[in-house]
């Protein structure tokens, strides 16, 4: 299960990986399994719409099945599929790294972390990091 504990040892762990790496400001959102946002933060100097961002790769990860890499890469093949899930999702989806699945010791989806700030590459390195600092995996492209 996904604590708030656990998201915010993500949120947390998260940020300090972007420091370790001389990232630009962060925004982290942590979500459950029904897409609830569970923990958040910007860090001073983000922009005000990187929290829209951050929840959209978490959302749109966890809402699709595979992590926002994947998107992106769909997202390049077929951009009139994107345009139209970004549609019924209501804005949502972010087709851009950043965006990872959470799994358990049981490959069970519990959620998914956004981060958003730096390049794509960049901001899933630093969900991956907070993911495994909370003894969790973390899926960005496709499960499996």
């Amino acid at each position: 299960m996904l604590t708030l504990a656990k998201a915010q040892l993500i949120v947390e762990k998260s940020l300090a990986k972007g420091r370790e790496l001389s990232l630009a400001p962060l925004a982290v959102a942590v979500v459950d399994a029904g897409g609830h946002l569970v923990a958040f933060a910007r860090e001073d100097g983000a922009g005000i719409v990187r929290f829209d961002v951050a929840y959209a790769k978490a959302w749109g990860s966890l809402g699709m099945g595979f992590g926002s890499r994947e998107l992106t890469e769909r997202a390049a093949k077929a951009p009139t599929f994107i345009n139209v899930l970004a549609s019924v999702s209501g804005g949502r989806m972010a087709p851009s790294p950043g965006g990872v699945l959470i799994a358990n010791a049981h490959k069970h989806i519990i959620g998914a972390v956004g981060i958003s700030g730096d390049t794509g590459d960049n901001d899933e390195l630093a969900a991956l990091a907070g993911i495994a600092a909370a003894d969790f995996t973390g899926f960005g492209g496709k499960v499996g």
